[in-house]
């Protein structure tokens, strides 16, 4: 993720903003340009927008209808384009939203998906809703919990569609999960990157003939699933497990173990990218506290050789987590990456650079 100013005042844009606070401008992200920009009303056309930017070349553009009639999205389409936009196209069932709660819970899921996606198309991984790609398209769907107990929905992914339980988007509700499960970290986005693994396997190593290299790395996936996971869930992870996995849940299944290691991957590369931009430099008083010299790589580089996506990744790591206690919190990134989970991780770098499509 990058930092953004508003072309009219310069004034801090996040990513999620859908009006200037310094100029109380319009604004909204552009994904033919991949920055969060203003917009100025097209005189000609009460529903088109133009943005001052000299590099949308007198562009119009239309607000996703998620934007401009539910106000759960902040993304433009460009105008002849379809109504929704590039992210929320990929949602094919949204909440009930008569139920209380669940129109601010489809915001936030949507929300962390446009973070999804931001990450995926930095990569220049190959992304397509199921309308354009019948076989190998994504979808999303945003289930809630039938009453009563019986049809629980479970987060998961299946044949391209990642659905994911409405009640994620409660704090409250996530955090009692996590606490269950024992899990140092759970958050929407973390669901998001890691059901998107599971899609990626089926689409850059299974398609691509590359599984005899995988299992290589991970182990082999043609293990009963189900009784892995049932294992998993009744025994723990091995106590030894820090030395080859990232997480607890990555012992269940070498799928599991994939879809973790992946999720892990896209955070340090959102990570580095938003440390890039901040300028960040790291220069200790001791010699033997990480330092980082030089800007981190970013994701439209292709994050540059994995020796320098890591080297980075391990001190801005240091910094965040001493940050985080020294406002009395946990941890912001809780995990141990041993030179095991590393050569998972450069198998995942590798795994990406192959299958990036270069920008049309």
């Amino acid at each position: 993720m990058k930092v953004f100013h508003c072309d009219h005042c310069d004034n801090l844009l996040f990513f999620e903003n859908t009006v200037c606070l310094g100029c109380r401008r319009r604004v909204a992200f552009l994904p033919d340009l991949r920055v969060m920009g203003s917009l100025d009303p097209d005189p000609a056309a009460p529903d088109l927008w133009r943005s001052p930017l000299p590099a949308a070349g007198g562009r119009t553009y239309r607000l996703c209808r998620n934007y401009r009639v539910e106000e759960v999205c902040n993304w433009t389409v460009v105008d002849g384009d379809a109504d929704l936009c590039q992210s929320c196209r990929l949602t094919r069932v949204i909440p009930d939203l008569d139920v209380p709660g669940h129109k601010l819970a489809w915001y936030r899921l949507e929300t962390a998906k446009r973070r999804l996606v931001y990450s995926l198309t930095a990569a220049q991984l190959p992304i397509a809703t199921r309308d354009e790609d019948p076989l190998r398209g994504l979808a999303f769907e945003f289930l809630a919990d039938p009453p009563g107990e019986r049809g629980r929905v479970l987060t998961g992914h299946a044949d391209g569609v990642i659905t994911l339980n409405v009640a994620e988007a409660d704090d409250a509700e996530r955090e009692k999960r996590r606490t269950g499960l024992g899990e140092p970290y759970r958050t929407l986005l973390g669901h998001m990157r890691h059901e998107s693994g599971h899609y990626y396997w089926d689409r850059l190593i299974k398609q691509d003939g590359a599984v005899a290299g995988f299992r290589d790395v991970f182990g082999d996936e043609r293990q009963d699933y189900g009784a892995a996971l049932s294992a998993h869930y009744r025994d723990g992870a091995p106590a030894n497990w820090r030395d080859r996995f990232v997480s607890a849940y990555s012992t269940a299944h070498p799928w599991e173990d994939w879809a973790e290691t992946w999720a892990h991957y896209l955070h340090i590369l959102d990570t580095l990218e938003m440390a890039a931009h901040c300028g960040l430099r790291l220069r200790p008083h001791r010699r033997d506290e990480p330092t980082l010299p030089a800007s981190p790589p970013v994701p439209g580089d292709g994050g540059g050789p994995f020796e320098r996506v890591i080297d980075s990744w391990l001190p801005v790591a240091y910094l965040l987590n001493n940050l985080s206690r020294g406002l009395g919190q946990p941890d912001a990134y809780p995990f141990v990456l041993s030179p095991a989970v590393i050569d998972k991780l450069r198998y995942v770098h590798d795994v990406v650079q192959r299958g990036a499509r270069p920008t049309p």
